[in-house]
């Protein structure tokens, strides 16, 4: 078995190296090459996308040269052998067209979704399907109906993820070299002896495709590389998982494809929390998040690499399953990736980590508004400033804004009703300015921020600006600035008009209070 698995290793090599470069040079001589039209797209010349066609062309030939092994050696079971080959290789050579037509002519989402569903399809029905998830039912086997869907997710899940990730040069094809190299470990232990032959084969393409696809690349992996790599993995974690132990079969596959099963993951969630459409193409990716960091397109690649390399080598600790193996694995895994996300600078996370703040700062919030809301009841009834003044100060004495300042603007013909010593405020405007203790007295004593609010009365007279002030603050207001906006300037200017009616002297402040003064006219 060791002969013939480091001969598809080496046969595989060598015609992907081979055909690869024929491959890159007639797409280029008849025009097949991807122009950089987009904004996301990085390469600044056209390059041919088909080196997904070198790839499956030397895996198929070693697939049949495997096919002439298993016949000479009955012992395999070869029948079942060749069956469960062309099981897994005629739903491939479908994706693969697929994506041969994608890169020549373009295919829309709802087209490659359908084959890959049609080619899932194949796969369930020669057997190779997902029967039971004990991690959510136990050993209970699945309905068909339920299993069908189950394996159709899971193989367009990583056929696209794989497609996904290819965003830079050799970024795709080494991710994949690292799954297809775990997923053949994984086979050594558990067989079955079809998967490792599948898997080394499938190594040895894409390690001689790499040496034209690692930075500075000539020719891409293209959709009908990516997409083919995606499906057979997912082929063979199917097949690999019916006879390995639950964990084994369910577990690695899914660590070891940890790189493109995360950046689907965040693609998805990203564009859910934008609403955006989830099929749009966009700058966010994980690799262009790196490169918006200042490092190079070889750095982030080869950064990736390690990645993938840590997810396998996660993988394989799962090959000695113990609830602290599995434990350690998922802590790791956790750990890593938060701080990953957090370290990208995702707006869309920021934002829902925000959404989570708020709500845990509800109950304040609650309180708040709530104090907005008893303050515009209670101004519809004032009679003086003295009240007005005492319903400001209850309305802001407690949230988290740091101050305000009201002008209450008399319109020509009214009474001046108070005399003030010290008058700095304009003609006939009255002034009363309140600050939180501790807080600078002056709006222009710090970097503050202020929302402006014109006092117009129910009976259309206008009757100021109330001006509320906040120091700038990595915390977030606590008060839904609806409350300010709505009917609150509506009750406070009724309420001062009120004042006019039945205030008949000047109301003195306390001393430790800014004093209310009034411009005299001339």
């Amino acid at each position: 078995m060791t002969t013939i698995c480091l001969g598809l290793f080496f046969s595989s090599l060598l015609l992907a190296f081979v055909l690869t470069r024929y491959v890159r040079d007639f797409a280029t001589v008849h025009g097949w090459v991807a122009v950089p039209t987009q904004e996301r797209h990085l390469h600044s010349s056209p390059l041919p996308r088909l080196g997904g066609v070198a790839i499956f062309l030397s895996f198929s030939c070693c697939m049949g040269l495997a096919a002439v092994w298993a016949l000479r050696n009955p012992q395999l079971h070869s029948p079942f052998f060749l069956t469960r080959m062309m099981t897994i290789l005629a739903p491939a050579a479908l994706v693969f067209l697929l994506g041969v037509y994608d890169d020549l002519r373009g295919a829309g989402p709802y087209l490659k979704f359908s084959v890959q569903g049609i080619a899932a399809a194949m796969l369930y029905m020669g057997g190779l399907r997902i029967v039971n998830i004990p991690v959510l039912f136990g050993d209970r086997a699945l309905p068909w109906y339920v299993g069908l869907s189950f394996t159709v997710v899971w193989v367009l899940a990583i056929t696209n993820a794989f497609n996904l990730i290819d965003g830079l040069d050799g970024l795709a094809a080494g991710s994949a070299l690292f799954s297809t190299m775990v997923a053949f470990v994984v086979a050594l232990l558990h067989g079955p002896p079809l998967v490792e032959l599948m898997t080394i084969a499938l190594a040895g393409a894409i390690l001689g495709f790499l040496r034209y696809n690692f930075n500075p690349a000539t020719i891409f992996l293209g959709d009908s590389g990516s997409l083919l790599i995606g499906f057979l993995l997912s082929a063979m974690a199917l097949d690999g998982a019916q006879k390995a132990p639950t964990i084994v079969a369910v577990a690695i596959p899914i660590v070891s494809f940890g790189l493109p099963i995360l950046e689907t993951s965040l693609s998805v969630i990203r564009r859910l929390i934008s609403g955006r459409p989830v099929f749009t193409a966009d700058r966010e990716h994980i690799h262009h998040k790196l490169l918006q960091h200042g490092l190079t397109h070889r750095q982030v690649v080869i950064l990736l690499y390690g990645v993938s390399a840590v997810f396998a080598m996660l993988s394989l600790f799962l090959l000695w399953p113990s609830g602290s193996s599995l434990g350690l694995v998922l802590a790791v895994l956790g750990i890593g990736i938060w701080i990953g996300v957090q370290h990208l600078g995702y707006l869309e996370f920021g934002e829902l980590a925000r959404v989570a703040q708020r709500t845990l700062d509800q109950p304040q919030i609650f309180v708040n508004n709530l104090a907005i809301r008893r303050a515009t009841e209670e101004l519809k009834v004032a009679r003086d400033f003295e009240q007005v003044r005492k319903i400001l100060l209850a309305a802001f004495g407690s949230n988290d804004f740091d101050g305000f300042e009201l002008k209450f603007e008399l319109l020509p013909g009214e009474p001046v009703l108070f005399d003030a010593a010290d008058s700095t405020a304009r003609r006939n405007v009255l002034s009363f300015r309140w600050s939180k203790p501790g807080a600078a007295k002056a709006p222009n004593a710090e970097a503050i921020w202020t929302i402006a609010l014109e006092l117009l009365s129910s009976a259309n007279r206008r009757r100021g600006t109330l001006f509320v002030h906040r120091a700038y603050s990595p915390r977030d207001l606590q008060l839904d600035v609806n409350l300010l906006t709505a009917s609150f300037p509506t009750a406070l200017a009724d309420a001062l008009d009120r004042t006019l009616v039945y205030s008949a002297q000047v109301i003195p402040l306390p001393d430790q209070e800014a004093p209310l003064i009034v411009a005299q006219a001339g």
